[in-house]
């Protein structure tokens, strides 16, 4: 690929990236996610395609889809704080508590936020 091609898909990508963030927003989500994921085919590396993917499919309501895409975008960005969250809310939606408990305590411990910290205390208690 030439380095004007390069430039060519990255904007590609940038482009699709801003307009699933736009529907995504607007909570046009089945449309943001058939963005996301053209701006994922172009960029398969970047961890905020994959994150924005994910919250797209959370609020379709395809968990699987949701949980695969937070799990890449930490893989990619470890201390993605959002993504911990988003795959711990994707997990209670699962039925994983022991994994969601995981992964809220990390977002938690990244970012005290109070969003966070009450989907980790609504997690019922350990058996």
């Amino acid at each position: 690929m030439s380095q004007s091609e390069a430039v060519s898909s990255g904007a590609e990508a940038y482009e699709a990236f801003q307009e699933g963030s736009r529907l995504l927003a607007s909570s046009d989500h089945h449309a943001a996610a058939v963005a996301l994921e053209r701006a994922r085919e172009i960029e398969p590396g970047k961890a905020s395609i994959r994150e924005a993917l994910g919250r797209a499919y959370f609020n379709s309501g395809r968990f699987p889809e949701a949980r695969s895409e937070f799990a890449r975008a930490i893989e990619l960005d470890p201390v993605n704080d959002y993504a911990h969250f988003g795959l711990g809310l994707t997990l209670t939606r699962l039925g994983d508590h022991a994994g969601a408990r995981r992964h809220l305590k990390l977002a938690v411990a990244m970012r005290p936020r109070d969003e966070y910290r009450q989907a980790l205390a609504k997690l019922p208690e350990r058996p």
